[in-house]
């Protein structure tokens, strides 16, 4: 068996399409979507630092700049919990 790719083309274990992935994530209460936005921001910060690092500085700043809008997006989730808690 081969090694397996340090950046796979799908989600190990998951056999649906990308469209069914963002569907069942961003059905996530808003409290877990946030969460999980701020650990992929997390995620892809590390990866641009370490690009950093090597001197990748292209893409380095991409990545940084992803993981900057990422945690922007998990600020506005997490303030749509705020509104709909009381309801929940």
């Amino acid at each position: 068996m081969g090694e397996k790719p340090k950046h796979p083309k799908n989600v190990a274990g998951y056999e649906d399409s990308f469209e069914m992935l963002a569907w069942t994530i961003g059905n996530l209460s808003y409290d877990s979507l946030a969460k999980f936005i701020e650990e992929l921001a997390k995620d892809i910060q590390r990866q641009g630092e370490k690009d950093q690092e090597r001197k990748r500085l292209k893409l380095s700043k991409k990545l940084l700049s992803a993981a900057k809008k990422l945690q922007e997006a998990k600020e506005e989730i997490a303030g749509a919990w705020k509104i709909c808690e009381p309801f929940m």
